[in-house]
């Protein structure tokens, strides 16, 4: 049932006629204006580059208010959230609505263990990628995979909805583990039933023959709050993506598989990498903080200052604060005494206090320290985005799972403006330019 009312009419006059399309409101006084019989009645159509004035569903899942700086998942806080819940907990309460009981989380948890492995012939797909193949590309190809595996979605697309994601929840991690694998040129490492989603994925990640690694309680935790800060963003490009393949009918492997694609961008999910790159490189050049500032504000020059600034927030980012504090507990924790640490931070003191940046609107992002975060942790540059990925992916589920349940959604097919030639012949067209053959030349 939807919640959104409507509350009043606006008015437009074009052509000599008056048009009236209503205003509707959601939960939180976000107000739109409803123009689904636009182009019937006046055929005329919008021109919103990027859709970034357009809303293009309804959606009970997640509430972001960019001029206030506020992320909530379901109602709940993110800073909330990455304080007192697990990832799965998350992960749970993204595609059914409401925290795990106890008893829930458990089974939940049981299926995690249940759907870890990957069959075996899936292994093959590993072994035939060329050497140091970029993970992303390998997750995205391995996912959509899956839906030749595991049919079952295909035929009834209203699978048990705990077994559907807990496969690709638990498998997701299993592929990108496999992936750094085969990166690095390590023997694969399998899920273990006594490890929770966490401790599996460092686990697989970096245990091998000749190392005893444990777990780390305190780098765990740190792993979980990173995934939670990414696990749901509302209508941004990659679950954009992962609704407008879904409203095809094409099925949820597929759809994720096109959301991995679209999150590896260096604009989206990739911006974590391109933030510790761009620090590698300043340093590496002897560049400061302060050149680096002065290097954005100039119009002149082309560098972008990764990490700064959002399309949706116009204030500080709410998972950028959490971000902060977990990358510093990470480091205090490594007793690790990062210069890129203290380079970021002085790039950031000396951005948030120069007034280029005030006016607009440019403040740290998710991305500026959670690259940070992962180095410390081991995680490679090439695999932050696939972290992302991991961390995105229960939210790309539950919009999935809202799209294909809204009888109100239709298959995507936006507008455009056609600025190409008029109609022409290609008679005219080889009178004008004659054509020779070039056996006859």
């Amino acid at each position: 049932m939807s919640l959104v009312k409507k509350i009043m009419n606006a008015r437009l006059n074009y052509d000599g006629h008056d048009y009236e399309f209503p205003i509707l409101e959601g939960t939180q006084g976000e107000r739109a204006l409803d123009i689904r019989t636009l182009r019937k009645n006046t055929g005329l159509v919008t021109f919103d580059p990027g859709m970034v004035n357009s809303g293009v569903c309804e959606s009970n899942i997640t509430f972001v208010d960019g001029d206030k700086g506020i992320l909530r998942y379901r109602g709940y806080d993110i800073a909330d959230l990455a304080e007192h819940c697990s990832f799965l907990e998350v992960a749970y309460l993204l595609v059914h609505g409401f925290l795990p009981t106890p008893a829930e989380y458990n089974a939940f948890s049981k299926l995690m263990n249940l759907h870890s492995l990957l069959h075996e012939n899936m292994r093959n797909f590993f072994n035939l990628y060329p050497d140091h193949a970029h993970p992303m590309a390998m997750l995205s190809a391995m996912v959509v995979s899956l839906s030749t595996f595991y049919p079952e979605l295909e035929l009834d697309p209203t699978e048990a909805i705990d077994i559907t994601v807990a496969r690709l929840l638990s498998k997701l991690r299993t592929i990108a583990a496999f992936s750094y694998k085969k990166y690095m040129g390590h023997p694969i490492v399998y899920p273990r039933a006594d490890l929770r989603y966490c401790e599996n994925f460092l686990n697989m990640m970096f245990y091998t023959p000749v190392n005893d690694y444990a777990p780390d309680p305190v780098i765990t935790r740190a792993l979980n709050q990173l995934l939670i800060l990414h696990a749901d963003h509302e209508q941004n490009c990659s679950t954009t993506v992962v609704r407008g393949v879904g409203s095809s009918r094409a099925n949820l492997y597929a759809s994720i598989s096109a959301g991995v694609c679209a999150l590896w961008g260096p604009l989206h999910g990739g911006a974590n990498q391109q933030v510790v790159e761009m620090l590698e490189e300043a340093m590496k050049s002897g560049l400061s903080p302060r050149t680096l500032v002065e290097k954005a504000k100039d119009r002149n020059n082309n560098f972008r200052l990764y990490g700064f600034g959002h399309r949706v927030y116009k204030t500080y980012d709410p998972r950028a604060k959490v971000a902060k504090k977990i990358c510093k507990s990470v480091l205090n924790h490594l007793n690790h005494n990062d210069p890129f640490l203290e380079f970021a931070q002085e790039l950031e003191d000396i951005a948030l206090n120069d007034s280029f940046f005030q006016e607009r609107h440019l403040y740290p992002n998710v991305d500026f320290y959670t690259g940070l975060s992962y180095r410390a942790m081991g995680i490679p540059i090439n695999m932050f985005t696939v972290m992302f990925a991991i961390g995105r992916l229960p939210g790309w589920i539950a919009q999935w799972l809202e799209q294909h349940d809204d009888t109100a959604q239709r298959i995507v097919r936006p507008r455009q403006i056609y600025v190409g030639p008029e109609l022409r012949t290609v008679a005219d067209s080889l009178a004008s330019t004659p054509y020779t053959h070039p056996a006859t030349k």
